[in-house]
């Protein structure tokens, strides 16, 4: 279910539109619905300045790559790999996952109300993670 705190994430378009400027960068698509993310990541000194991103998607991998790229800023690259990974692996297996303090917000997405869109809501992290290996 929609709710209108998603709606306000995923219309937050300040880290919208790529740069062609980035230090890592990510295609990734959803093999389920097709949902496609790009994403460009800056760095210096072995932390996150920016994620920029484009998507073809539903409200879901907006809003989940919305607050993705506003959580990640300034974290250093092997904290935001960790995390990320935690998380896309707690979330599949677990219920009651207990989010790192920087991502609790991901609760509004991350849910079971939600659960049969984790693929769609999974994706910009996975891009994410694509980039930074």
């Amino acid at each position: 279910m929609i709710t209108n705190e998603i709606i306000k994430i995923a219309s937050n378009t300040t880290n919208v539109g790529l740069t062609n400027k980035y230090t890592f960068k990510s295609v990734k698509k959803n093999s389920i619905c097709g949902d496609l993310i790009k994403i460009e990541l800056n760095s210096t000194n072995s932390k996150i300045n920016s994620m920029k991103y484009e998507t073809e998607s539903c409200v879901y991998c907006e809003a989940s790559a919305s607050l993705l790229a506003k959580k990640i800023k300034t974290m250093p690259i092997n904290i935001v790999r960790k995390e990320l990974n935690r998380v896309k692996e707690g979330v599949k297996f677990n219920e009651n996952f207990n989010f790192h303090k920087k991502f609790d917000e991901f609760k509004l997405l991350i849910n079971k109300k939600n659960s049969k869109r984790i693929n769609c809501i999974l994706l910009p992290i996975e891009a994410v993670l694509k980039a930074l290996k």
